[in-house]
């Protein structure tokens, strides 16, 4: 795909949904739906990178996900412990910066010691920020930016007046982030599954029923493409009409 003929994303969001049903299809375990999922990022951060989108965010693991079986769990963690060991130096030669947003202190602590230690060694990377949404849930995210406001109230640090949708932003784990210009959701789910709910206003949504293990480079394609043709008027008219 050239990319003079597409209008290219700041930011894209992506829901990776579908491994369990990937494979179940297949007579597999959802562990090994985990694994075919988790190997299919490198195409699609690689392809991001190379595209010039200098922001990708990526729903990994939410606060409801440890509802699930806690073998699977135990599974997920051992994948994402996995990924930051391996993946540490490509990171830091392809200049990705990892960001990770959610309650990542209630995570295991050898996860969250491999997050922290990542986040420091990539942080003056600057060619593409990777942000992985961990332990995260978008209603848990604006309760506690509402309790850090209220208590920023009481001690005086801020007027109520003063509040308003660019302070409240600041309050958010996404603050040093753009809000999604692009959501993609794989696996023909029609939801955002409490995934940034406050930052997706305005955001552009695509979906595909394919299952993320089988999502390649030609439907992020499709779905860019897609992207180039809406108009987003943010509220505003159209000049055109």
């Amino acid at each position: 795909m050239d990319n003079r003929d597409i209008n290219i994303p700041n930011h894209v969001a992506i829901i990776l949904d579908g491994n369990g049903r990937w494979a179940k299809n297949r007579g597999f375990s959802r562990t090994e739906g985990h694994k075919e999922g988790v190997k299919n990022l490198e195409m699609l951060i690689d392809e991001c990178r190379c595209l010039d989108i200098k922001y990708l965010t990526l729903y990994v693991f939410s606060t409801e996900n440890w509802k699930r079986p806690a073998f699977e769990v135990n599974n997920l963690m051992s994948l994402l412990n996995k990924y930051l060991i391996e993946k540490i130096e490509v990171l830091t030669k392809e200049n990705i910066k990892l960001n990770v947003i959610g309650e990542i202190e209630k995570l295991p602590s050898k996860t969250f010691k491999l997050i922290k230690d990542t986040i420091e060694k990539t942080k003056n990377n600057s060619k593409l920020v990777l942000t992985l949404a961990i332990n995260y849930g978008a209603r848990n995210e604006i309760i506690n930016g509402i309790k850090k406001i209220a208590k920023d109230i009481l001690d005086e640090k801020i007027k109520i007046d003063y509040i308003n949708e660019s302070v409240f932003s600041k309050y958010l784990y996404t603050q040093d982030i753009p809000d999604p210009d692009l959501l993609i959701r794989t696996s023909g789910e029609y939801r955002l599954s409490n995934f940034l709910l406050w930052q997706c206003a305005y955001t552009e949504f695509w979906f595909t029923d394919v299952f993320w293990p089988d999502f390649r480079k030609e439907h992020l394609y499709d779905a860019l493409e897609n992207f180039s043709k809406r108009k987003r008027r943010f509220g505003k008219v159209d000049n055109e009409n």
